[in-house]
């Protein structure tokens, strides 16, 4: 999904003809570091876009996302990988998120990244479904599990130490109308009863919190671990559309389960899969093989790989440990390990930056007709139905939603998708659901206006008009803007 979305909107993004290209950034991220060497500007960034031309980056990154949607499309319907394919996945990915910009900013792509790090540790240099003569190394397991001290544990903690709403237990009041695209079961869930919302609080301290610190009272308390936070991930997958960070976050709960918890899911008879897993168990019992050189090399790269996370790692506990908890970031440049933590403050009401485009001359003009461009997904048209997307993700409309909260200053992208849209530009049209201007010539100025949003009730006069929303203008975003007022400012 991670690189069907890069595939899908790279171009418009970052494309040579993109919102915020990454051409550009290259070249200016190169002239900042102009005094050292290569290999260090790659150190610091790494990508294979710094061994390609730069003329035609749209190729490039075309070429990258199909060549990872090949790769990951293979191993998802055989069940086969191996190293080389697996660190192949993660120097794709990590390419195209780190000439990303701001478009890769939310917890799916780091968490990408490091669960393909994860990835390459558990397959070996062969092409099976299920290693002959050796089960997954119970490092691998464990280290696929510890994957949790950085994502529900620090979430938890992001919460407590944040917003007072998590701790009088009123989060939930505001969450599913103000969280970055709602959708349709979203509208529903926020008109729960009071006292649904403050289980529902209690409820994600107790999986946060909590349970994190079962994976180390045993066999029983590990698989209830990855039970709960299975089922905490696929409620949150219901609830709302949050790209595949959800997806990614259920990954490291299979490894708590065992064969004997996951024995009933397999077919049984001679030959099956699960038949030569027990004849492996039952060849192992009581024995002790003789080291080959092969599994030597294999421990050794393991205690090396282990260490070196362990040393990484250090960073992201301290960051854990510390009152000044940072979410969402990362330490190094390879992504290996990354601090995250999501909703850590809570908005209480919705605000949505509209862009409006009219065909007037005279922008001030009382007369002049103002007409809404509408996103894929965010809220805009009061009648339309919320959208149901996950696991796939609309960065635009993602980026969208901090924008409101935000001054268009801080987000300088948004003018220059104000001035694709008066040049009709069709990429950047193509990350867009309506153009009122489709059949027409391109509008002589565009506006963003301030709108704030609210979830009709269910039974009452606006949804019985057919209106999910009600919303109302606070003021206008950025002023009336035309192309030749943009000019000047996209040449500096």
């Amino acid at each position: 999904v991670a690189f069907l979305v890069a595939f899908h909107q790279n171009k418009q993004l970052i494309g040579d003809r993109g919102l915020l290209p990454c051409r550009v950034f290259l070249k200016n991220f190169q002239q900042y570091f102009q005094d050292k060497t290569s290999w260090e500007v790659f150190s610091y960034m790494p990508t294979i876009l710094w061994l390609t031309d730069w003329s035609d980056t749209n190729s490039t990154l075309d070429s990258l996302a199909l060549l990872g949607l090949g790769i990951s499309s293979f191993v998802l319907i055989t069940g086969c990988a191996n190293m080389l394919l697996m660190a192949a996945l993660w120097g794709l990915y990590m390419s195209l998120v780190n000439v990303g910009h701001v478009w890769p900013g939310s917890q799916s792509s780091p968490q990408a990244l490091e669960r393909q790090v994860a990835g390459i540790l558990i397959p070996t240099h062969g092409q099976q479904q299920l290693p002959e003569g050796r089960p997954i190394p119970r490092g691998d397991s464990w280290g696929l599990r510890g994957v949790w001290k950085s994502v529900p544990l620090p979430a938890g903690l992001i919460k407590i130490r944040g917003d007072r709403c998590w701790r009088d237990l009123t989060c939930m009041d505001f969450h599913y109308e103000t969280q970055p695209v709602p959708n349709p079961v979203a509208y529903y869930l926020h008109h729960s009863p009071w006292w649904f919302h403050r289980f529902e609080t209690l409820s994600n301290h107790f999986i946060e919190l909590l349970v994190p610190f079962f994976l180390f009272l045993g066999r029983r308390a590990c698989i209830i671990h990855g039970a709960l936070q299975i089922l905490f991930q696929a409620i949150l997958i219901v609830s709302g559309n949050l790209s595949f960070l959800n997806w990614l976050t259920m990954v490291p709960s299979l490894a708590c389960f065992d064969d004997a918890t996951l024995g009933f899911l397999f077919p049984s008879g001679p030959g099956s899969l699960k038949d030569r897993v027990l004849q492996m168990q039952r060849e192992i019992r009581g024995a002790r093989p003789k080291p080959r050189f092969g599994s030597v090399v294999r421990r050794a790269a393991n205690v090396s790989l282990g260490i070196l996370l362990a040393w990484l790692s250090v960073p992201v506990v301290l960051n854990l440990l510390s009152s000044r908890q940072v979410m969402n970031t990362h330490f190094n440049s390879l992504h290996i390990v990354n601090t995250y933590g999501a909703f850590g403050s809570i908005t209480k009401e919705r605000t949505e930056v509209i862009l409006q485009g009219t065909a007037s001359p005279n922008a001030s003009a009382p007369d002049a007709v103002w007409e809404d461009y509408e996103f894929k997904c965010k809220p805009g048209d009061p009648s339309r139905r919320p959208c149901l997307i996950s696991p796939y993700h609309y960065r635009l409309d993602w980026l969208m939603w901090f924008a409101a909260f935000q001054t268009y200053e801080h987000n300088d992208w948004i003018l220059h998708l104000a001035g694709k849209l008066l040049a009709s530009d069709a990429e950047a049209l193509s990350l867009l659901a309506h153009n009122p201007f489709a059949s027409r010539p391109p509008p002589r100025w565009v506006r963003g206006e301030h709108y704030r949003y609210k979830f009709s009730r269910p039974g009452g006069r606006h949804a019985a008009e057919g209106k999910w929303w009600v919303r109302k203008r606070i003021g206008a975003y950025f002023p009336p803007l035309s192309l030749e007022e943009l000019r000047p400012y996209f040449r500096d």
